[in-house]
């Protein structure tokens, strides 16, 4: 099976968008500040399209074959986080006029997996295991010496891939009042 991993474009938005949004859940909502199916998808879409913010292009890989999005992983440095997470606060406040707080997801020192999500039509073929062999390529590049990710507690398939690869848990987290493993992987 010929497979690129390759970073994500501009361009990949419309079909990149709703496998985020599958891995994230009703995070997307508190990330967007809409609660309608489609606007979430629709400020996903723009937020996806600039450069500022962890939900960023720039921020993503993708894994296609045939130009077919098989999978996408938005990852960054917890440190990194810091910043990208001011913009997007700034931009939610403009917005909404909320006084909007995002919780840190990561560790100032790990490079840190968003999101991870394999297209249903794909699932099984290791597609999740290539994406983060590339994360770890990715932070090992970049000088980190750790991985790391959050999984909700009721997610065990992908618990099961994480401990698979290497994963192992760190401690519980906590994003938006719902319950996650912290997992981490020396490099």
């Amino acid at each position: 099976m010929n497979i690129l991993i390759r970073k994500a474009r501009p361009a990949d938005a419309e079909s990149a968008v709703p496998l985020i949004i599958e891995a994230i859940g009703s995070i997307a909502e508190q990330m967007t500040g809409e609660t309608d199916a489609t606007a979430v998808q629709q400020e996903l879409i723009h937020l996806f399209k600039c450069e500022d913010n962890r939900h960023s292009y720039l921020k993503t890989v993708i894994a296609e074959r045939d130009d077919a999005i098989m999978g996408v992983m938005v990852l960054y440095s917890g440190f990194e986080a810091i910043q990208l997470d001011a913009n997007l606060v700034n931009w939610l406040r403009k917005k909404t006029g909320d006084n909007i707080v995002i919780p840190p997801e990561a560790r100032s020192d790990e490079y840190y997996i968003d999101t991870v999500c394999v297209n249903p039509t794909y699932r099984g073929l290791g597609i999740g295991s290539l994406l983060l062999a590339k994360a770890e390529e990715i932070a090992h590049d970049a000088g980190f010496s750790k991985v790391a990710l959050n999984v909700e507690l009721e997610k065990e398939a992908a618990i099961r891939l994480y401990e698979r690869v290497g994963y192992h848990e760190a401690e519980p987290w906590e994003i938006y009042g719902g319950s996650f493993h912290h997992m981490v992987k020396g490099l």
